[in-house]
């Protein structure tokens, strides 16, 4: 009986890189795959087309490593189903003031969608990726539930992004460097002999290459830069803003206000309304929320908590956990409870929820209450 197969999604950069030694050390049959993935075409007229994940040295980078390992390298166009749907999907959120989070659909449509389907057809049992994160398979439940843990690194824990995963994409995922650190990851990639153990790691969003997603909406969605009001939670009109997608919830600066006197408080973005093309604004005592509600809840068990369960979570990938109470409703959607207020509730964020290091799962914020 043959190896078992494992595909790489591989970016050129140092956590994929080490995922795939520590697979082929470990004697699995390792491919790897690079996806093309769209970006705007850069304004001086050059064609070529430079998505952080992917740029030509990024994609030499990675057909080196895969040299190196000695293991098939293939890179694979999805510049066209990338487009469809990450980038308009976030696009459209974004003219619906909404604040979205693109690594969530490409996680599940590109990733753990298209990716797979390309894995599955190279005969893979199973599809790797450079996140931190990690999957524990349960057998004391019938059927084995698999459980998605943190990172060991909780500074690079990516868990949060990968809350929109169920049973089936676990049970042929494998996280290689989720058990390791950073720090340790890069020791590795020194100890293999690999060249991305320096390589410095990128922080914006892939498919931006032309400066702030400002800009970028502007260009996709021209209509988006459509000025209206800025009210106070009094309803009086204190200034004009520039467009609703350009500004979020806790923005205190950029925020075109007449001036104050002396005595006034700083202001800051509630929310953003739509209907009236507001953004509203308050002070800092305003500001903040203890109750999310959230829509399109996706548990990882595949099944929703049959009871009001008391746990953490976190409204951002950034963001610390904050404890509190989730309420599931039979509709699919549900509210939580924070035991304090937040700060920065944003429609279209994520809310993720966890029991310790586990991932209970997760939906979007569909508005403050």
């Amino acid at each position: 009986m043959g190896r078992t197969r494992v595909v790489v999604a591989m970016s050129g950069g140092v956590d994929s890189s080490v995922a795939a030694a520590l697979l082929v050390q470990q004697g699995y049959d390792v491919v790897g795959i690079m996806l093309r993935l769209w970006a705007e075409e850069a304004l001086d007229g050059d064609s070529a087309r430079a998505n952080r994940c992917c740029t030509p040295e990024a994609v030499a980078d990675a057909r080196q490593i895969a040299e190196l390992l000695g293991i098939p390298f293939y890179d694979v166009h999805a510049e066209a189903v990338f487009k469809q749907r990450v980038v308009d999907t976030w696009v459209e959120a974004y003219a619906k003031a909404s604040t979205p989070n693109p690594c969530f659909t490409c996680n599940r449509s590109i990733r753990f969608g298209f990716l797979m389907q390309k894995a599955r057809a190279l005969g893979a049992d199973f599809l790797a990726t450079g996140h931190y994160a990690r999957i524990r398979r349960d057998d004391t439940t019938t059927p084995p539930c698999y459980r998605l843990l943190k990172g060991v690194d909780e500074r690079k824990d990516q868990s949060y992004v990968l809350h929109v995963l169920g049973q089936a994409d676990l049970a042929r995922a494998m996280f290689p460097v989720g058990e390791y650190t950073k720090e340790q990851v890069r020791q590795l990639a020194r100890a293999f002999g690999l060249p991305t153990a320096e390589r410095p790691e990128s922080q914006d969003l892939c498919f931006l290459t032309q400066g702030d997603y400002r800009g970028f909406l502007v260009r996709q969605k021209p209509e988006v830069a459509r000025p209206g009001p800025i009210l106070n939670t009094r309803g009086e009109i204190v200034g004009e803003h520039d467009g609703l997608p350009f500004y979020t919830i806790g923005q205190r600066r950029g925020l075109h206000i007449a001036p104050r006197s002396a005595r006034a408080e700083p202001l800051y973005v509630l929310r953003l309304d739509p209907d009236r093309n507001a953004v509203i604004v308050g002070t800092a005592d305003e500001l903040g929320f203890r109750t999310a509600l959230v829509r399109a809840m996706h548990y990882v068990s595949g099944e929703a908590p049959r009871e009001p369960l008391r746990c953490t979570a976190k409204i951002r990938y950034k963001a610390r956990e904050a404890p509190g109470m989730l309420y599931p409703n039979p509709d699919g959607s549900a509210r939580f409870e924070f035991d304090e207020p937040q700060r920065d509730l944003t429609p279209g964020q994520g809310l993720v929820c966890y029991l310790g290091d586990e991932v209970i799962g997760g939906g979007v914020i569909a508005r403050e209450a």
